[in-house]
């Protein structure tokens, strides 16, 4: 397997261990990273750097990682939607 083989996996792992974080589809996660320019800014380039860590650290990297450059977390909110609830994606910017 390649290093651009490699590395495409890592950020599909990304994206998928992400949305499942955040209970969404791995659509809208790479929807969202690829219109901020994260994907190929942020997770091709941190391969190297990253692909050993635990996921978890992965994920908060990510997370940390996308605010520290473009002023928003994501993260989760409830909303009511007809008789249940479903999940939106929120996006919380920086103060100030």
């Amino acid at each position: 397997m390649s290093q651009k083989e490699r590395a495409t996996e890592f950020v599909v792992f990304c994206i998928e261990n992400l949305a499942d974080r955040l209970g969404v589809p791995g659509s809208i996660i790479f929807n969202k990273l690829n219109s901020i320019g994260a994907i190929s800014g942020f997770l091709y380039p941190s391969y190297e750097s990253l692909h050993t860590q635990s996921k978890e650290y992965i994920l908060n990297e990510i997370q940390d990682r996308i605010f520290e450059i473009h002023g928003f977390h994501i993260s989760m909110k409830f909303g009511p939607i007809f008789k249940g609830r479903h999940r939106n994606l929120f996006i919380h910017e920086r103060l100030g």
